[in-house]
């Protein structure tokens, strides 16, 4: 008797495997759209990295890597760095209308134009974001597709203002609200306080942050703050050939403040839309507000569609499970 009960609660147990494993076959990679601002600050080139190297383990598909920022070397800068990490397929759109434009004061865009292979040398040989965020949308199953946004929020509220064009007889609001999934953005600082991504585009964020008809998770400010990443990347003597190796390697001597690493602001993001955010922040439920002069707020609300991430995993922990991650 207790042989037959032994099996029969193998046989159970064969039964909750299969169905669990099946299931995560069946989910697939975190179908994922990037725009990133890619110039101000080098965390994006980290963040690139970030979502490239979660590709590799099957855990993303990279459908577009989005421009926000009107510098000419932005898209060049994203379409190199995704035939760096050899998808140079991947669709790279630019901002057609008004945008903030701004370079990398620390001119890292320009050593990689010449150091590394690419096709483009401005933002004027690229198509316009709009134009291609509508295209995957209208092709894309509903409810598949999850934004990242790691820079001004310019073109998500472009989207938003799209009209019914021959890509689809939906507007751009429609769109969203009937394919993406959810929204991830580097923007905010929480409960209250004033981000770089918001007030450089106050106009865009107040836009996004009222009319974004999906879920909105925002890791603010003070989340990337305590997460220093890529004093491992610029030391790691096996690394050749690497334009993330590169940029860090020049920037963080420039910085004193970078002494420790810099700020993992935009990694944070891209980790936590791909992995989701159990493992490594709680969450806060509610509504993110505009103040003055690109300031927000925040209102607790249980049944907000708006979340903000407090970190849960230790910073240094977490900082060298991303660090892994920018050296594949």
């Amino acid at each position: 008797m207790n042989g037959n009960r032994i099996a029969k609660n193998y046989l159970v147990l064969l039964f909750f495997m299969g169905g669990f494993f099946l299931k995560g076959n069946t989910q697939g990679p975190v179908k994922v759209i990037l725009d990133t601002d890619m110039g101000p600050d080098y965390d994006d080139v980290g963040a690139i990295a970030v979502l490239h190297s979660l590709a590799d383990k099957g855990e993303a598909e990279i459908l577009a890597t989005m421009s926000c920022n009107h510098h000419y070397l932005t898209g060049p800068t994203i379409e190199l760095l995704n035939t760096y990490f050899k998808r140079p397929h991947i669709p790279v759109g630019v901002p057609r209308l008004l945008a903030v434009s701004m370079g990398a004061p620390q001119k890292w865009p320009q050593l990689l134009m010449k150091s590394y292979p690419h096709c483009y040398n401005s933002n004027d040989e690229l198509p316009d974001a709009i134009q291609l965020y509508r295209e995957l949308l209208a092709k894309a199953d509903d409810s598949s597709i999850t934004v990242i946004a790691i820079g001004f929020l310019t073109n998500l509220s472009d989207l938003l203002r799209s009209p019914a064009d021959k890509i689809s007889p939906m507007t751009g609001t429609e769109l969203v609200k009937k394919k993406v999934k959810k929204l991830v953005s580097m923007a905010g600082r929480f409960p209250v306080g004033r981000e770089y991504n918001v007030y450089k585009d106050a106009l865009s964020a107040t836009e996004v942050i009222n009319r974004w008809p999906t879920q909105i998770y925002f890791s603010g400010w003070e989340i990337g703050n305590e997460i220093r990443t890529g004093l491992k990347v610029a030391g790691n003597a096996q690394l050749k050939n690497s334009p993330v190796k590169d940029v860090f390697s020049q920037c963080i001597p420039m910085a004193p403040m970078d002494s420790l690493g810099r700020m993992s602001w935009d990694q944070t993001a891209v980790l936590a839309g791909i992995r989701g955010s159990n493992r490594y922040f709680d969450l806060v439920a509610g509504r993110m507000v505009m103040l003055e002069n690109g300031k927000n707020g925040w209102i607790n609300m249980s049944d907000g569609r708006h979340f903000y991430y407090v970190m849960k995993m230790p910073p240094g922990k977490l900082s060298e499970e991303i660090e892994l991650l920018m050296m594949r």
